[in-house]
This record gives C-alpha cells, sequence and structure tokens, in this order.
C-alpha cells in the first residue's frame, strides 16, 4: 500500500506562496530526497502550471547549482498527476490528467505496493484533507510573515487533530514538520 504525504512549503503565518520559501541548498536537497523516495506528484493546475513553465527548462539549461540542478532532474523525471476542470492536455515529461475524481484516483494509487504519493498543491491538499486521504503532513515552515495569499487550509469545515512524529530544521531556521492524522472519523 503507497502511503499519501502531502509536502509543500508555506510561510509562518500559513500562506502558500513560492517566492516567500528560502529555497537555498539545504531546502532543495530535502525536496531531492523526496523525489527519490516518491512514485507520483498530485498537483492541481495552478501549481503544475508553474512547476511546468520553470523545471524542465532548468534540465535543458542547468544552472550550475547542483542541489538545484539536481531537483530539476528529479522532477522531471517522476510521473506526475494534473486535476484540472480546465486543461485538455498536459505536456511536461511524465505527466497526465487525472481520469477520475480526486478520491477515486488518489484510493486507486493508495492501493498499489511502490513508492509514496506526493500532494503539492495547496487546494489538493486541501481537498484531500477534508477527504481525510493524507497520511502524513510534511509541513516547511519558513520564517517569513507573509501577510496576506494563499492560506494553505482554506475551506477546512472541521477539526482535525494532528501528532507531531517528528521535526527536522534548516540552517535558515525553516522548519519541516512531520504530522499524521491523530484519528479518522
Amino acid at each position: 500500500m503507497s502511503k499519501l504525504i502531502a509536502a509543500i512549503n508555506m510561510t509562518l503565518d500559513g500562506f502558500c506562496d513560492h517566492t516567500a520559501a528560502i529555497a537555498d541548498d539545504q531546502l532543495h536537497q530535502h525536496y531531492n530526497d523526496i523525489l527519490r523516495t516518491g512514485g507520483t506528484l498530485l498537483y492541481g493546475r495552478t501549481t503544475y502550471q508553474l512547476m511546468e513553465s520553470y523545471w524542465p527548462n532548468l534540465v535543458k539549461h542547468p544552472s550550475g547549482n547542483q542541489s538545484e540542478d539536481e531537483f530539476a532532474v528529479l522532477i522531471d523525471n517522476i510521473s506526475k498527476i494534473v486535476f484540472s476542470r480546465t486543461l485538455k492536455k498536459v505536456e511536461w515529461k511524465n505527466s497526465t490528467l487525472a481520469t477520475k475524481s480526486l478520491k477515486e484516483e488518489v484510493l486507486e494509487l493508495k492501493q498499489q505496493n511502490g513508492k509514496a504519493i506526493y500532494a503539492g498543491s495547496p487546494s489538493l491538499i486541501a481537498q484531500l484533507t477534508q477527504l481525510e486521504l493524507i497520511d502524513e503532513y510534511q509541513l516547511c515552515v519558513h520564517p517569513v510573515i507573509l501577510g496576506e495569499g494563499l492560506r494553505l487550509f482554506k475551506n477546512i469545515n472541521d477539526i482535525k487533530t494532528l501528532k507531531l512524529i517528528k521535526t527536522k530544521t534548516f540552517d535558515s531556521g525553516s522548519l519541516v514538520l512531520y504530522y499524521e492524522l491523530l484519528q479518522k472519523n
């Protein structure tokens, strides 16, 4: 059975904005390690288009930063499933459009014996939280107060109690908090 992990960067005040993250070598290495153990990434349209507009180009034209260039290759090669009501096709290597509902697609993926499934879009993480399908949260909190933006847990209507299972600290002051859902309803 595959494990579904919500892995995302966020600010101290709970917003998801890639421009606010401290994307240093340690952070890239952390996500490189995740991609090496992952089997599939789940994206919503917005995050997919953001990632697709940057990383494939870096594969073709490396930056010279080893951890960032390695991340580009790893994310290019991993399987990606995109959930969108408006996209008709996806062109990034190893990407497919979901053909089933989020719940059906994830339950089917979880039945496979294999590597972890990572959800990396704020909207998908919120929906998967509502559906109680996430096995683990890996929230990388950056020491930044943004004040406004896209909240990670927008539209969550009931209490979800999590258990902290471990932490990881970076020199930048960023902190990965690893949680599991304490009790599913």
